[in-house]
């Protein structure tokens, strides 16, 4: 019962394949015989393969009867809503000095053996022990074959929750072992009622944050908690702006300071956001405004889309896609941003 109201709850994330489907119906019939020792929860970035995992460590957890879904009020529910319940346990990628990075670590040899060491332990507080393992695509060989030993012999206390952008990358022994849950972006709709009925934002934040997280519902729920991130945003579409009309020497300026002061991953998020607005004028010059994504900058968009031409739009967005391609293989960071930063539209004079 208690894992039938959970996936009930959560099935509008999931893929729509008979597979699936079979999956969640597996799961939800396999509680009576207490739940599976392996989940293996898949899908983009952000779309909310840690808050399912932690919903169900909630509901797993939870110590008021009848179990069909968690109370939110026992010891247990309080602890895991303050994120301090001991029988709940994350394991991230880190860096070579065993700081938490999510954007270039690695899941290390290190890790596997505290958790192998861990496992054998009786949990705390209740009947189970929740392990959620963030990001299994980045786990180096050691980590891998170290967990497999565990999803081979797993302790009956024991209940591992895997996330992964996709099962490819993961070994297929560890694929094997687990209970696999595709989940899948939400449409647009969706994610706005989300963020109005549970959130509480309002109509125009709700409307821009569904638009932007592109069916991320946990992307959506991160940024509207951040004190900087539409800040930030704001900033980074008026540089692009002022771009548009600036010198050569302006532009390799740009480059240049962006090379020097960002991290690989946000030059990454810079290129989606620059992608997103050439798509968004290439919507207005073909009539589509109600798709856009920026609709807070409409102003702008229609300014650019009156003068620049559509086909340098199209090919600028093509060169985008390419450079994202090229800078996902190591080529010179530099480099790429300058041809980028030169290659950018500039507007017909009126």
């Amino acid at each position: 019962m208690l894992q039938r109201t959970l996936f009930g709850q959560i099935e509008a994330l999931m893929d729509d394949d008979s597979s699936v489907g079979g999956s969640a119906a597996s799961v939800a019939n396999d509680m009576p015989r207490g739940p599976r020792h392996a989940y293996l929860l898949t899908g983009p970035r952000h779309v909310g393969k840690t808050t399912l995992a932690m919903a169900f460590a909630r509901a797993l957890l939870c110590t008021a009867p009848p179990h069909e879904a968690p109370c939110g009020h026992c010891r247990s529910c309080r602890l895991v809503e303050h994120g301090n319940h001991p029988d709940i346990r994350f394991i991230q990628p880190v860096d070579k000095d065993g700081q938490v990075d999510r954007n270039n670590g690695l899941l290390r040899a290190e890790q596997a053996s505290e958790l192998v060491r861990e496992v054998a332990m009786r949990p705390l507080e209740g009947d189970y022990k929740v392990y959620i393992l963030q990001d299994m695509h980045t786990a180096n060989d050691s980590f891998s074959n170290k967990v497999l030993k565990t999803l081979e012999e797993p302790p009956p206390h024991v209940v591992l929750c895997l996330t992964a952008d996709d099962r490819s990358n993961l070994l297929a022994t560890i694929v094997s072992r687990c209970q696999v849950l595709a989940l899948r972006p939400l449409d647009k709709q969706t994610v706005q009622a989300a963020l109005l009925s549970r959130w509480q934002m309002d109509e125009a934040q709700a409307d821009l944050l569904s638009r932007l997280a592109g069916g991320r519902l946990g992307w959506a729920v991160q940024e509207a908690t951040s004190q900087s991130f539409l800040t930030e945003r704001g900033a980074s579409l008026d540089r692009l702006f002022h771009l548009i009309t600036a010198s050569r020497i302006e532009r390799l300026a740009f480059a240049e300071a962006l090379t020097g002061r960002r991290g690989e991953e946000n030059i990454f998020h810079l290129l989606e956001l620059w992608t997103v607005w050439w798509r968004d004028v290439m919507l207005v010059q073909s009539g589509c405004v109600d798709a856009c994504t920026n609709v807070d900058r409409l102003g702008e968009l229609t300014q650019m889309a009156e003068r620049i031409q559509p086909a340098a739009v199209r090919s600028y967005l093509d060169l985008l896609r390419r450079i994202d391609g090229y800078l996902h293989h190591t080529v010179n960071t530099r480099l790429a941003l300058d041809v980028l930063l030169l290659k950018k539209p500039r507007p017909q004079s009126k």
